[in-house]
């Protein structure tokens, strides 16, 4: 068995401290019996293609996504459906998310590295996004678009940090919060204006959004939320409860569907979101593959 150390040198923005994630990967890695990598990304998915690469000589991997929710989700792209590896999270990024799904209370158990190595392996489900996967959660539409966005904004000085979230939330209200769509699941075709669809899997996802408070990843089901295209000043009316997992409040606006599979269909570009990483198409197919990755859990988690 081999354990491979991912790490992104630019994960965690302002606040990176890859050197010491290093430093103390070496640290524990001195007392294993087992071979061990540590590999430093080059550029985007450069992180999917080293395990798949290293998956080849059907060794059984250990992978350890030490950066953001964008690390662990190149990891879990190189996973799935792989018998031989298990990908787990080092949280060295700025949200952290996934992990959070868990329980806040858990969530500081993954930054334990000796417990990680020794933790427990469980299978979780997968989003497959017409063959890009998300274990987190997924979407179209306005929030999206703001992810999309927010980076730009967070670089200017006087923005930075979580301000640019709130910028860039605001720009994108101005710009228009409604896009024609056609969503098709269980044999239900909805054609109307919409503001966002999510794909539940995970429980956080945009610094601390928690739309479906008990989405389970390991349930064998997707929690899906098709919020309607609203005005502006609803949007800003409602993104509360919203972010805050009150969507049962609102179902004048909020339709909630567990299933296990959706199509979208824009009759524009549609901005999608993917645990955070943004892909640009006119279509997109939300489909779930039960326990479709192995993932490890902190000792005694």
């Amino acid at each position: 068995m081999k354990h491979l150390f991912i790490i992104n040198p630019i994960a965690g923005g302002k606040n990176r401290h890859f050197e010491k994630t290093k430093e103390e990967i070496q640290r524990c890695v001195e007392k294993l019996k087992d071979p061990f990598e540590i590999y430093m990304t080059k550029g985007p998915l450069d992180a999917t293609n080293k395990i798949k690469e290293a998956a080849q000589s059907d060794e059984k991997i250990y992978v350890y996504a030490c950066g953001g929710d964008g690390t662990l989700n190149e990891c879990v792209n190189a996973a799935v459906n792989r018998e031989n590896v298990v990908v787990t999270h080092f949280p060295c990024g700025t949200g952290n998310d996934f992990i959070k799904t868990f329980g806040k209370e858990n969530a500081h158990k993954f930054c334990n590295l000796e417990s990680l190595i020794a933790g427990e392996v469980r299978a979780l489900d997968i989003i497959d996004c017409d063959g890009r996967y998300g274990v987190n959660i997924c979407s179209v539409g306005i929030d999206a678009r703001v992810a999309n966005d927010v980076h730009k904004y967070s670089k200017i000085p006087v923005i930075g940090g979580a301000a640019g979230y709130v910028v860039a939330l605001l720009a994108n209200i101005i710009k228009g919060v409604k896009q024609n769509v056609k969503i098709t699941y269980d044999d239900v075709i909805h054609e109307t204006p919409t503001t966002l669809i999510c794909a539940c899997n995970g429980r956080f996802y945009g610094g601390g959004f928690n739309p479906v408070p008990d989405a389970i990843p390991d349930d064998g089901i997707i929690d899906f939320l098709i919020v309607d295209g609203v005005s502006r000043l609803k949007i800003a009316q409602i993104v509360g409860k919203y972010a805050d997992g009150k969507y049962k409040e609102l179902r004048n606006f909020i339709t909630h569907i567990r299933g296990t599979e959706m199509l979208i269909e824009g009759n524009s570009e549609l901005t999608i979101n993917i645990d955070g990483e943004i892909i640009k198409a006119d279509k997109i197919s939300f489909k779930l593959i039960p326990k479709g990755v192995k993932f490890l859990f902190p000792k005694g988690m």
